[in-house]
């Protein structure tokens, strides 16, 4: 196929000018037969990738994707573009399923969506004998490895597809996979002779910020304060927390809502729904509980809890700003989190795999941990190398200041040899500090030399004191004895005063610098007023058709008519993401309000 017929269908179908990095390559290699690795950061255009040498190929695609909720969100925006796409799986009616199998055999679909083991079964491979097969494109790879953030043994006999197929051209997507974890994909599936194409892991748009833990639904509370009004997602680590988050968030007047596998799927299949269509505002969810969401407007991502690896992490954020108008990724990171993590890492009876794991929690710890920019770090995990640091996480917009902390250290780690290394860092706080209640006098701890040597500090700055401490390797926390502060070796000179340290100064309970509003890809100005009106229209066609919003037009999309104020159907067809089918059903509404 020429170079004209896939740039055709981008610009026709799915209303795009020109190709991303990497995509025309990617989509060339695949069209003529070749096989394909692809690594891409979420939101970089993986999709395009295989749906236009689909249809650009004889025969269907099989879509291998491990969520029914990304199949459909997947299927329906390519067929609100004019594209003939399916999914096959178990939310599907006998009915459903059968006239999906039609159409299969009557060579009716270009793409069609499948989960792993539904393709792998015997009776599905034997119908596709006789199916004209264009190619198979497997979503989300690093499942098929057990390096993988997210094994899934129902993935690895995906093996098996080049034995049955060995003629039919495949490629392997993913967001996030290290080196070790690459090779793995590329052995596994067979593709050793595959064209690898590496893009940038850099999600310029995502705004890092990382926040000491501390009173963390007050944190959250004061950082959901400047995205009134905006999508976003809260990761926490178990289902009680979750609910917990979601009806304090309820109570405040925010449309928020639970979602997680302890709940009925006719409930998460509601939440998903109204958080899709914009009727949720705010969803919060296990972290280990993907949700295999396609929607492009969503302006944050929170992790209430630290994340086991950063692969995990970053494909979480990556939910964010998918549009690439500007999005932010907060993490609460407390030195008990890091500490339970590790303890379930312990428990495994599997080696191989506690070693793994542990080998990338202690990464996301270094990477909650760091004092310098915190996207050079995240992209140096994924062997890339940035130059200059990124200007647009915390530590780049607001460094940390230091201070010399060699005598608060030895106060703090006085305190806690003269306590015996019996108690929990709140009651040596307390000591610290001087507190007068019955449990210190009933001990008599107010007789001791470190007592009160500290209260020129408040109860803030001693905990961030003692968690640096912890993670410098001063001090360790026994989770199995009731969290009580022991001294490390490495303490011993430090409190002998032959070595000095440095600290960065506490940031607690700080509200963010206030950031501006909206921004347009193109950084070029646009009509504000005239983009709530687009986004009201976007909002009742979306309710009269019973889809989510952006399957109509997404935010950068109605940005761009706000900059280009279109007036006939050609100048509509300039807008990135107006599309022929788009302009044909949605063209005359929207031109419509912007003449008027």
């Amino acid at each position: 196929m020429s170079d004209y017929s896939a740039l055709n269908i981008l610009q026709t179908t799915f209303g795009y000018e020109n190709f991303r990095p990497e995509q025309q390559a990617i989509i060339d290699n695949l069209t003529t037969g070749h096989d394909s690795f692809v690594l891409m950061p979420t939101g970089g255009g993986k999709s395009l990738c295989f749906q236009i040498p689909a249809m650009l190929r004889q025969g269907v695609a099989i879509v291998v994707s491990p969520l029914i909720s990304l199949m459909k969100d997947q299927v329906d925006a390519l067929q609100a573009n004019g594209v003939s796409a399916a999914y096959y799986n178990s939310s599907l009616a006998s009915q459903e399923a059968r006239q999906v199998l039609a159409k299969l055999h009557a060579h009716e679909i270009d793409l069609l969506y499948i989960a792993p083991e539904r393709l792998m079964s015997d009776e599905f491979l034997n119908r596709l004998n006789d199916i004209d097969i264009a190619l198979f494109a497997i979503d989300e790879a690093h499942c098929v490895s057990q390096w993988g953030h997210d094994f899934r043994p129902e993935y690895a006999r995906l093996s098996m597809l080049r034995e049955h197929f060995p003629n039919i051209p495949t490629i392997a997507l993913t967001a996030t996979a290290d080196t070790q974890t690459r090779q793995d994909i590329i052995q596994v599936l067979g593709l050793e002779h595959a064209k690898q194409h590496i893009s940038s892991f850099d999600r310029p748009n995502i705004s890092y910020h990382v926040l000491e833990k501390y009173q963390p639904f007050k944190q959250l509370s004061t950082f959901l304060e400047k995205h009134t009004d905006e999508s976003g997602i809260i990761y926490a680590l178990s289902r009680k927390r979750v609910d917990q988050i979601s009806q304090k968030l309820q109570a405040q007047g925010i449309h928020a809502a639970a979602y997680h596998a302890g709940l009925a799927a006719s409930e998460r299949a509601r939440v998903q729904d109204g958080f899709l269509k914009d009727n949720i505002q705010i969803v919060v969810a296990t972290v280990a509980f993907g949700m295999g969401i396609d929607k492009p407007n969503v302006r944050f991502v929170v992790h209430y809890d630290l994340p086991k690896n950063i692969e995990g992490y970053y494909q979480e954020t990556g939910r964010a700003g998918r549009d690439n108008l500007p999005a932010e990724a907060l993490l609460l990171s407390g030195t008990q989190d890091m500490v339970m993590a590790r303890q379930l890492i312990e428990r495994s009876d599997h080696a191989q795999q506690k070693r793994i794991e542990l080998h990338k929690l202690n990464a996301m710890i270094g990477f909650s941990e760091a004092t310098s920019c915190r996207r050079r770090i995240l992209l140096r995990y994924f062997d890339e190398d940035m130059q200059k640091d990124c200007g647009n996480c915390d530590i780049c917009l607001n460094p940390p200041e230091r201070f010399d902390a060699t005598e608060d250290a030895q106060k703090a780690l006085s305190c806690v040899y003269r306590l015996n290394q019996s108690f929990g860092m709140k009651y040596v706080i307390d000591v610290l500090r001087g507190a007068d209640n019955e449990r210190i006098r009933s001990r008599h701890h107010q007789q001791l030399s470190t007592y009160a040597i500290g209260a020129e500090h408040s109860e803030d700055v001693w905990s961030s004191i003692f968690r640096q401490l912890i993670h410098h390797g001063f001090l360790f926390q026994d989770i199995a004895n009731y969290s009580v502060l022991k001294l490390t070796p490495a303490a011993r000179p430090l409190l002998r005063g032959e070595q000095t340290i440095e600290l960065a100064k506490p940031r607690i309970r700080k509200k963010a610098k206030a950031e501006s509003k909206r921004k347009a890809p193109n950084n070029l100005p646009y009509d504000e007023v005239l983009f709530e009106k687009l986004r009201v229209l976007r909002k009742k066609i979306a309710t009269e058709l019973d889809v989510p919003p952006y399957i109509v037009f997404g935010d950068a999309t109605l940005i761009h008519m706000a900059q280009l104020k279109p007036s006939n159907n050609d100048q509509m067809l300039e807008v990135n993401g107006v599309g022929q089918v788009k302009l044909e059903r949605f063209g005359d509404a929207f031109l419509d309000c912007l003449r008027n």
